[in-house]
């Protein structure tokens, strides 16, 4: 959905979904690996040709670190939108190489429910894109319909054998339950 609204909400040609390969700051929970959350993604957007899924953070060797997957991707003629929620925004100056960030790339900053832009703007004061552009001159705002589900969310209730029919699409529901994803004991179904 976040895809989606940015797409629309920003005019953009197309969005791709960046799988991480490595997290370089957080361990994940119940992690499935790399190809699973590639799988996932790809069952998300499938028959939707406004979206497509990237391997670059997947297939690079080591840490997954947003200015270096920015520098890969970086073409003439074409300019890069990063989207991420309110909170990620938030966190951004202790980001790698963050300057390089915003320098690369516009930040769409997708609204989160206890995150108000004034809060992003004031975590973000300071922080200068590597060319001198102060951050706030390299955001965008869009705006998210209320939907409280997470990952993690999805995760813990697989693992637990409830239901996650509506919190994840159909061909993502099948694509947990036959790779036999975020199970806690055998034969936990995520249906």
């Amino acid at each position: 959905m976040c895809a989606q609204e940015a797409w629309s909400q920003l005019d953009l040609d197309r969005v791709l979904l960046v799988p991480v390969g490595e997290a370089p700051h957080r361990n994940l929970e119940a992690d499935a690996g790399a190809e699973a959350r590639v799988a996932l993604c790809e069952a998300a957007v499938a028959g939707d040709d406004r979206l497509e899924v990237s391997r670059a953070e997947v297939d690079r060797p080591g840490l997954s670190y947003t200015a270096q997957t920015l520098e890969l991707m970086s073409a003439p003629h074409h300019d890069l939108t990063l989207i991420v929620g309110a909170d990620q925004a938030c966190a951004l100056p202790h980001w790698h190489k963050p300057s390089e960030v915003l320098a690369r790339a516009r930040v769409a900053v997708a609204s989160r429910e206890g995150v108000a832009r004034g809060a992003v703007l004031a975590r973000l004061e300071g922080l200068r894109a590597v060319d001198g552009a102060p951050a706030s001159e390299r955001l965008d705002f869009f705006d998210m319909p209320r939907i409280d589900v997470s990952s993690s969310l999805v995760r813990s209730r697989v693992a637990s054998g409830g239901p996650i029919r509506y919190l994840v699409g159909e061909r993502v529901a099948s694509e947990i339950d036959t790779r036999a994803l975020y199970r806690a004991a055998a034969g936990v179904s995520a249906r």
